[in-house]
């Protein structure tokens, strides 16, 4: 009947003079994750017999502070974490940072920008050496602030992706890939950052609808003109074909030729290709290879030139009046210079359409043709999808995987390079007579004159790509690794499934011979305001979880983020939620100093079940059923049920319920007292166990004042011990429904919730009959006495209720507006049947509105009939 118990001595509870009276978590939040971190609890032993449990933390930005969507990730990470310690499992959650090329490079130059100097007044190695002191002052103040939410982390295990050991991986890595032909130097269309002066991955550009313009053009003269529209008028300068579809009729005649290009003088072909959509626009597309990824298709299918119009910087590079312009610029003077010409068929403005802005700088990208580094993705793309599919790695929840599908079975190759000095150099050294070498981090780099290294970066997801088991010291096999690798569960967001969890998947299934890298990928949604609006400094609407923190305690913003957790949805939050989590923390609190102070005590086994009051057996009970619960809803990664299922065990049976039904015995004395003296300690010690992993703070300190034990993080998870008592359930919910219907009518009645009422109680052989004191206690029902004269008699699960409230009550104003409400309700019922009953109405009126009329009827009859019986139970007369 009893659950599992933690080995070490316990003492018998005498610790509540330990307590506050209230719970301050700023003054023992910080004091007790500095002991745990003291006593190594967080530390893993690769050594150690146990089987282990590992999780990597997605390795937030060193240029970061914790946001509201990371504290909501390790919320549930710790969780995991903390109840698999717990259980007994060898744990091990990886720390670390990502040295963020673009972002890192970002602050640190606009730091040199205050001193009036730019990267290059500085070099690149003396800029490296800026970075890296910028890194030890400035950088990973996330890592204290993890600290203030709790994370249970390694920290002596704590990496950083541009450390020597990573740094070794990534070496490694590219070499192997090389080698083997697998990553190439190649021109190709490319995100390009014209502010950041560097190609970005598709993860780093944002989506927005922006106002531009759509201007349609004549190319040509005559029959053999053809019109083509562009919002990009700026590029026409390189356009190098104009394309149609193989089959429009349309233009069949012109496939083939070849017309002017305006305001260059060049002729181009009409080509006919398969990618032209004839129902859009006029059917026919101008082609710039060098500017557009499908028109870089469209010039490979057809052997085009490309021709570059726009330099780094995003200026017109074409011969002619427009050289040197900045793009807009040159949109405007381009398209002024065709409507001169007569070639403007249509101008449309203004045109809204997405366009891609650089996410660090929100700079429009400018696609660009480029000779950069690419990995060829299609082997490893392909491991990637079937380790899913066959079934080493599970999706959770399953519904996102079609989505993972459509993602890797359509890769295209991986632009790698960067043009940045933040970040691992690309380890290929170029010779004086067009040698290539690439270096590993066991070769000598080639020496003399002549040779030099690539001067791009890798992008920053390729050494976070190896994040998994670079960390355990690949590509050394470290005891770390051989015990740690593979992990056991990924907890990422659904909107980087595509690009961190991808290229994890890829590089740990071709660097660890076919073992993916976790055996589960949990996916969870976007934190949003309690409106669903996404979070956003623009919007006004972002949060600091540190200011929640410090208002409310870490514990309370845990469990509002573990409560709106539901798997791949996203996850609506607003301070009156952390307000109630806060009530809850200290709701816990309250409940287990008065238990304390009553003598609660976890002292000795559990009296048999003979020995136990109804409401004892009911408790342990749905103690076991909870427990069983919560480990069916942890295994299936169902957060905000197992904070939901905690919250209402907590709250509604043990707090509300049984800490109530205990007064009444402990206050009787004897055996039962002692009795429901060790079960009250029983539910709290399990209570505050399953609780932890969610709110780890306010359980150790009352666990421990509980136990008197060493902490709750090293103690036994509950095990459920198979005890059931229905028939104890039963009675309970008995009671439960005579109490909740008295409580229901008084206040109906306007009683005050302290407010006694003479009663007699008719309980007969029912269930009841052994609970008459506990009922009296929660209803504050007196005994009755000389000349008792019932004014209402409430019949209720085969008792009857007959209270006095004579002098209570002014029963005539009662009345009165008892039958005021009646009447309103009545009206409500009447126009609403007669809408409902009006066919034209009917007819033309919408769903929505119609649903609205039958839910106000509804509520109308479900008002008539409970004012009808609070009239029929007020006193007479």
């Amino acid at each position: 009947m009893t659950n599992q118990r933690p080995t070490d001595d316990r003492a018998s509870g005498d610790n509540v003079a330990a307590l506050p009276t209230a719970y301050v978590p700023g003054e023992v939040e910080g004091e007790l994750y500095e002991r745990w971190v003291e006593r190594g609890y967080f530390s893993a032993d690769e050594k150690s017999d146990k089987p282990p449990y590992t999780i990597v933390i997605p390795p937030p930005n060193v240029t970061g502070s914790l946001h509201l969507g990371h504290a909501f990730e390790h919320t549930l990470i710790d969780s995991l974490t903390r109840r698999k310690r717990m259980q007994g499992y060898e744990v091990l959650w990886q720390p670390g940072m990502d040295h963020a090329g673009i972002a890192t490079q970002n602050v640190v130059e606009r730091e040199l920008a205050k001193e009036g100097k730019s990267r290059h007044d500085l070099g690149r190695t003396e800029f490296v050496e800026r970075v890296w002191q910028w890194k030890a002052e400035s950088g990973g103040q996330i890592s204290g602030q993890m600290r203030r939410l709790g994370d249970g982390v390694d920290w002596s295990r704590e990496r950083f992706t541009m450390d020597e050991g990573l740094s070794q991986a990534v070496q490694t890595i590219f070499k192997k890939l090389f080698d083997e032909g697998l990553i190439y130097r190649a021109e190709r269309i490319i995100n390009w950052c014209p502010r950041c002066l560097t190609a970005i991955s598709d993860i780093e550009v944002e989506y927005s609808d922006d106002d531009g313009e759509l201007v349609s053009i004549r190319y040509g003269e005559g029959e053999n003109s053809i019109v083509v529209a562009t919002t990009r008028a700026e590029t026409m300068l390189g356009d190098t074909a104009v394309a149609v579809h193989p089959e429009d009729e349309r233009y069949a005649h012109l496939v083939g030729t070849e017309i002017e290009l305006p305001l260059t003088g060049r002729r181009i072909p009409i080509v006919a290709d398969a990618h032209v959509d004839p129902e859009f626009g006029t059917g026919a597309v101008k082609v710039t290879p060098a500017h557009d990824p499908n028109d870089f298709e469209i010039g490979q299918r057809h052997d085009l030139p490309s021709i570059t119009v726009l330099d780094e910087h995003a200026v017109i590079t074409a011969h002619g009046p427009f050289q040197g312009l900045d793009r807009l610029e040159a949109r405007s003077a381009i398209v002024g210079a065709l409507r001169a010409e007569g070639r403007i068929v249509a101008e449309k403005r203004p045109y809204t359409h997405s366009v891609g802005h650089c996410s660090r700088c929100k700079t429009t990208i400018e696609p660009r043709l480029s000779l950069q580094w690419w990995v060829k993705v299609a082997p490893l793309a392909q491991a990637a999808g079937d380790a899913v599919r066959d079934g080493r790695v599970a999706i959770h929840p399953k519904e996102m995987e079609p989505r993972y599908f459509g993602w890797v079975d359509n890769l295209h190759d991986w632009c790698i390079s960067r043009q940045l000095w933040w970040g691992h150099r690309i380890p290929v050294w170029y010779g004086p007579n067009g040698e290539v070498v690439c270096v590993g981090p066991d070769d000598q780099a080639p020496t003399g004159e002549g040779w030099h290294q690539d001067n791009d970066v890798l992008d920053t997801w390729f050494s976070s790509g190896l994040w998994p088991f670079s960390t355990l010291g690949w590509p050394q096999q470290t005891a770390a690794l051989e015990k740690f690798y593979p992990t056991s569960v990924l907890v990422t967001g659904y909107d980087i499934l595509f690009f961190w969890v991808a290229r994890m998947m890829m590089f740990g299934l071709y660097a660890m011979d076919g073992t993916p890298p976790f055996h589960t990928i949990a996916l969870h949604g976007m934190v949003r305001d309690q409106f669903g609006k996404k979070m956003s400094k623009s919007f006004g609407n972002a949060v600091n979880p540190l200011d929640w923190m410090d208002a409310y305690g870490a514990d309370a913003v845990r469990f509002t983020l573990a409560r709106g957790a539901n798997p791949g949805a996203d996850v609506p939050i607003g301070e009156d939620w952390v307000q109630g989590s806060r009530n809850f923390c200290n709701k816990i609190w309250n409940a287990t100093r008065f238990a304390l102070m009553n003598g609660a005590t976890v002292d000795g086994p559990v009296p048999a079940p003979e020995e136990l009051t109804a409401a004892d057996r009911w408790i342990l009970s749905r103690l076991n059923a909870t427990v069983a619960e919560v480990d069916a809803l942890y295994d299936d990664y169902q957060f905000a049920k197992v904070a939901d299922a905690l919250f209402h065990f907590a709250w509604d049976e043990v707090f509300d319920w049984y800490v109530e039904l205990s007064k009444t015995t402990l206050a009787k004395g004897g055996a039962q007292a002692d009795a429901a003296r060790r079960v009250l300690g029983e539910v709290l010690d399990v209570t505050l166990r399953l609780l932890h992993p969610v709110v780890p703070f306010v359980t150790e300190a009352l666990w421990t004042a509980l136990t008197g034990a060493e902490s709750v993080v090293i103690a036994a998870w509950p095990a459920d011990s198979g005890f059931r008592d229905a028939a104890a359930e039963a009675e309970i919910a008995t009671l439960q429904q005579v109490v909740t219907e008295v409580r229901r009518f008084r206040n109906d009645q306007g009683l005050k919730p302290g407010q006694k009422v003479p009663a007699s109680l008719e309980l007969g052989a029912t269930v009841l009959a052994a609970h008459e004191d506990a009922i009296r206690s929660l209803l504050r029902l007196t005994l009755p006495e000389e000349g008792f004269a019932p004014t209402a008699s409430l019949p209720v699960a085969g008792a009857v209720v007959a209270l006095d409230l004579s002098g209570t009550i002014d029963v005539g104003a009662e009345r009165k507006r008892l039958q005021k409400d009646l009447a309103v309700a009545e009206k409500e019922k009447t126009q609403t049947a007669a809408k409902l009953g009006n066919e034209g109405f009917l007819a033309k009126a919408p769903d929505d509105v119609v649903v609205k009329i039958r839910a106000r009827q509804q509520a109308a009859e479900a008002d008539i009939v409970r004012i009808t019986a609070q009239l029929a139970a007020l006193p007479q007369g």
